[in-house]
């Protein structure tokens, strides 16, 4: 089956599931203006698929250093949030819109310093030629799709912030931490997209 209406069907299917998911920061405590933002997860056809993910910026004002998906906030000229991850990661990472063909979308994500966050999946062809902004990417890097979504590489931590702890999910490859906002949206697509049966912390 093509990969990309393998991916569709799951995600479709895990959608029509109740689950429960980690939707927002726990370190959100109360309803505040969230600025729409997109990501995009970038899913490459190959037998054993691979996800693109970047390191931002060190002197980035939010997140920096930190790894996540190509992505960022909604301009008044997009679309959508589709439009949205598919001009950023155009922008970020010289990825051509025209080689992206689109998945879904999979469940928002509020984070603590301001985001809504629409994770959109697209597939792309392996092997392409990116070129990182230097502004805004330190580093790029394909992580296998399968070992991003089992429950089994995924940790859970703890941190103190303002004197309460708070969870969070570390997933490491290689050098690369991969934890925070982006693992959280990992988890959650590991149990759309059928890797997790809700049992796992």
């Amino acid at each position: 089956m093509k990969l990309a209406h393998r991916l569709k069907t799951d995600l479709e299917l895990g959608h029509a599931r109740e689950l429960t998911l980690r939707t927002a920061d726990a370190r959100i405590t109360h309803p505040a203006s969230l600025a729409p933002a997109a990501v995009l997860i970038a899913i490459t056809d190959r037998p054993e698929p691979g996800v693109i993910l970047t390191r931002r910026a060190s002197h980035l004002r939010k997140h920096a250093g930190q790894v996540a998906f190509p992505g960022g906030r909604l301009d008044e000229g997009d679309a959508d949030a589709i439009a949205a991850a598919l001009r950023e990661a155009q922008e970020e990472i010289a990825l051509d819109p025209a080689h992206v063909e689109i998945v879904g979308v999979s469940d928002r994500y509020h984070t603590w310093t301001g985001f809504d966050i629409h994770p959109v999946l697209g597939v792309i062809p392996p092997d392409l030629a990116f070129r990182p902004h230097e502004g805004e990417v330190e580093a790029l890097f394909e992580v296998p799709l399968d070992f991003l979504l089992a429950p089994a590489n995924r940790a859970r931590k703890e941190i103190e912030a303002q004197g309460v702890m708070h969870h969070y999910y570390e997933i490491m490859w290689g050098e690369h931490r991969i934890w925070g906002v982006t693992a959280a949206i990992i988890a959650n697509l590991s149990l759309r997209l059928g890797y997790d049966d809700g049992t796992s912390a």
